[in-house]
């Protein structure tokens, strides 16, 4: 099992959410989370105040999934994620070493 976490631009969130779907992942986590990478930010004029924004608004999304699906779910995320412009994001990629549905007890890829 796997736990793929893809940090994203948030208007990317329902391209995403299908994509993952149409391969068969039935759940995922989302975070609003802040940030920045190679684009550190930018500028913004505020009542004619231009001041500096370091931390970017970004959208972290965590999927569990067996590790048959796992390349899967990467390219879906990577492919319904992309703009091609600087901030699209990273995809990170663990090892998960166990998994409880908490009402059924079931566990492992039975919880997935």
């Amino acid at each position: 099992m796997k736990i793929i976490m893809a940090i994203i631009k948030p208007f990317k969130l329902d391209e995403v959410r299908d994509a993952l779907t149409g391969i068969g992942v039935q759940g995922l986590t989302v975070t609003e989370v802040k940030g920045y990478g190679r684009q550190k930010g930018h500028t913004e004029i505020y009542r004619g105040t231009e001041y500096a924004v370091s931390f970017l608004p970004k959208l972290k999304i965590e999927v569990a999934v067996n590790d048959d699906v796992a390349e899967q779910a990467i390219e879906a995320i990577a492919s319904a994620a992309k703009t091609g412009q600087i901030g699209d994001g990273k995809i990170f990629t663990y090892a998960l070493e166990s998994a409880v549905r908490i009402r059924t007890g079931e566990s492992d890829s039975e919880a997935l």
